[in-house]
């Protein structure tokens, strides 16, 4: 296996099988090669051309769960002008880089699972419905098609994150706006907006109303000094990472439909790119317009998932 292979692989989400050995025909005809399984199983597993990594029961229970990525309906809420609430564990990831994941996600999850894990890097185990196993293949061997490119992750706000799930709230919203934040242990100069949950700036009492508090810090930031504006959507949330030649930007779209002409603005001069999208392939960029210190193109087609690439002229 070359470095490359392996950098991709460590950071892959691994499909937790509990089925028999004889459902091997179905995994290999979805391009799936690489499973998590019961320690007693590894070896059959192996002998049959398979990468099986052992994990117990109690050993997958301890992992932090995770909800099912998408749109959740919100009961008692009818108004079509009232923003759809979405799962989606990226500010989990943010606030726990280190930590380890499972999902465990009904038929129709599984992409955009694997998908949202890979994004962030996250050490996820996927525990997907048998009947998903084709859409599970196809993300995992576009994912495995990637480049790895290793950069700053780019970030407009710091929380000071207490540990408390108030704290935790204020990150989920934040992430839900594409509001760019970083987990850092104390405020330092650098950073225009340090939250700290229960200071004279932002009081508890205000956190408690996460909608409004995440309200008040981006008219804080401003919307012309955001790394990141998406417009069109509230169902596409972000990743970026960049420095000053480059950047990535992930796009992860929990509505359930494709999209088309999706336009974002990035901080940042970049003179062209390219975007890679889950079932569609490889995309030029629409309109692609740099000055005044940022980007602005449309992504001609967004699926569950995509990469833009971002390269400023040499």
């Amino acid at each position: 296996m070359t470095p490359l292979a392996a950098a991709i692989l460590a950071v892959l989400p691994c499909v937790y099988w509990t089925q028999p050995i004889d459902t091997r025909a179905a995994l290999e005809a979805a391009g799936i090669t690489r499973l998590c399984v019961a320690p007693e199983q590894v070896a059959a597993w192996k002998a049959a051309g398979f990468t099986a990594t052992p994990i117990a029961v109690e050993d997958l229970a301890m992992r932090d769960a995770l909800v099912a990525p998408g749109v959740a309906p919100r009961p008692g809420v009818a108004s079509p002008t009232r923003s759809p609430w979405i799962n989606a564990n990226g500010w989990r990831f943010i606030r726990k880089p280190q930590g380890k994941y499972a999902y465990d996600v009904p038929a129709g999850k599984a992409a955009l699972a694997a998908a949202e894990a890979f994004a962030y890097g996250a050490d996820a185990v996927l525990k997907i419905d048998p009947a998903d196993i084709g859409a599970a293949g196809a993300m995992l061997r576009f994912l495995s098609s990637l480049d790895t490119i290793d950069l700053p992750v780019i970030a407009d706000i710091a929380v000071i994150d207490d540990g408390t799930p108030i704290t935790g709230e204020v990150m989920n919203l934040l992430s839900r706006r594409n509001l760019l934040f970083q987990v850092v242990p104390k405020a330092t100069p650098e950073w225009r907006i340090a939250i700290a949950v229960g200071s004279s700036q932002y009081p508890a009492e205000e956190a408690a109303n996460p909608s409004a508090f995440a309200q008040k810090i981006r008219r804080e930031l401003g919307d012309e000094r955001r790394a990141l504006r998406v417009y069109g959507s509230e169902v596409v949330l972000c990743r970026v990472t960049g420095d000053r030649t480059r950047a990535r930007l992930h796009l992860l779209n929990y509505g359930g439909r494709d999209i088309e002409g999706l336009r974002i603005k990035l901080r940042g001069t970049y003179a062209s790119g390219t975007a890679t999208v889950f079932g569609a392939g490889r995309l030029p960029l629409d309109e692609l317009v740099a000055g005044d210190g940022a980007t602005e193109f449309s992504v001609p087609r967004l699926t569950a998932y995509a990469v833009i690439d971002l390269q400023s002229a040499k």
